[in-house]
């Protein structure tokens, strides 16, 4: 009897101590997890890194690769036939307009220069002997328009025979540099073959095919910087816009005038011409900070005074390699550089301000 009250009485205390521990867990599991919920009630916002931006007056710049080309090139040809018996000029030879090229052989035109001076003058002198008697009526007075017509004839022939024997001297037709002598002393030369070609290098072009999404900045009367591939530069200003897009290419040919008294550019020179269009309202801001709105379109994102996060649709003005002009910012603002892509709009955050990159502190200074 005595054991079975003994072994009722564990049963009882056992029994109170299992329902005493599972009463006690459940306190525990609900102090411990009450930790957790009051740890994320007191987790830090995330972290942003943001740069203040300010939009500013900014001249765009459109860099374009083409080459030089002289304004003016013409070719000295032969107006007759005839072998040369002179050469003047051979290549890199300045010339002026009208200067001796070369000179062919006579072929007889000397011989009727003089022919048809000596016509002149017997027409002359027949005019000379007959006008007197003329005048005092002893010869038919419509002799004398026979006499004045015969003289007039003459001289043209002579006026001919000299044009003939200049056309055995190969002149200049501009002033410049000869770029090409494709004849040799002592060749003959059929009528239109060419001498000699020059190039007027005063003033010099540089020549650029302009895309059509460009040509609406760049006017007749800019100022242009050109870039030789020699290392020289040189200041022009554009002369010629085509009005007509290249069939191949659909771009617009752009002519710099560019002055080149010395003729230190030379023809044919690769070259980059920079063109420096209309100042427009834009921001620069660091290439790292472009991202895309919700919508899907080009955009950055901001963080306003009260830390709220805000995204802005913004269109590239000008694309350089670490940053890049925006157009789209109406004032002043802090620009996410860093953390844009892990947060969205309305998020509250923390900006911390962020260095600038090394290419924007020195193009500000």
């Amino acid at each position: 009897m005595m054991w079975s009250r003994i072994a009722a009485v564990v049963l009882v205390v056992a029994a109170t101590l299992w329902i005493g521990s599972g009463i006690f867990g459940r306190r525990a599991d609900g102090a411990a997890s009450a930790k957790p919920g009051q740890a994320a009630e007191a987790a830090p916002r995330f972290k942003v890194a943001v740069l203040p931006v300010r939009p500013e007056m900014h001249v765009k710049t459109v860099t374009l690769s083409g080459h030089t080309e002289a304004d003016n090139r013409a070719s000295a040809v032969a107006r007759t036939t005839g072998s040369i018996v002179s050469l003047k000029v051979r290549r890199g030879s300045r010339v002026n307009q009208g200067d001796v090229l070369a000179v062919l052989s006579d072929e007889a035109r000397e011989a009727q220069v003089e022919e048809a001076a000596a016509m002149v003058r017997k027409r002359q002198a027949d005019l000379d002997t007959k006008l007197p008697l003329i005048n005092r009526g002893i010869v038919a007075a419509n002799e004398k328009n026979q006499l004045l017509a015969d003289l007039s004839k003459a001289e043209a022939e002579l006026a001919m025979a000299q044009a003939e024997r200049e056309h055995g001297i190969v002149r200049a037709p501009i002033a410049g540099f000869v770029s090409e002598v494709p004849v040799t002393t002592g060749q003959a030369l059929q009528s239109n073959a060419m001498v000699a070609e020059v190039i007027a290098l005063d003033p010099m072009l540089a020549v650029v095919e302009v895309a059509e999404r460009q040509l609406g900045g760049i006017k007749v009367g800019d100022r242009a910087l050109v870039h030789l591939v020699t290392g020289s530069t040189a200041e022009g200003t554009v002369r010629f816009i085509s009005p007509t897009a290249s069939k191949q290419t659909r771009t617009y040919r752009v002519d710099v005038e560019l002055p080149n008294k010395a003729g230190e550019i030379a023809d044919g020179v690769t070259a980059e011409v920079e063109f420096r269009l209309k100042p427009v309202t834009a921001a620069r801001v660091p290439r790292s900070a472009l991202t895309f709105t919700a919508e899907g379109t080009l955009g950055i994102r901001t963080v306003d005074e009260s830390g709220l996060v805000r995204s802005l649709a913004v269109k590239i003005i000008e694309d350089a390699r670490e940053e890049v002009w925006l157009s789209g910012l109406t004032g002043n603002a802090d620009v996410i550089v860093q953390g844009q892509d892990f947060v969205k709009d309305g998020q509250s955050v923390d900006a911390v301000r962020a260095d600038a990159p090394a290419a924007m502190t020195s193009k500000s200074e």
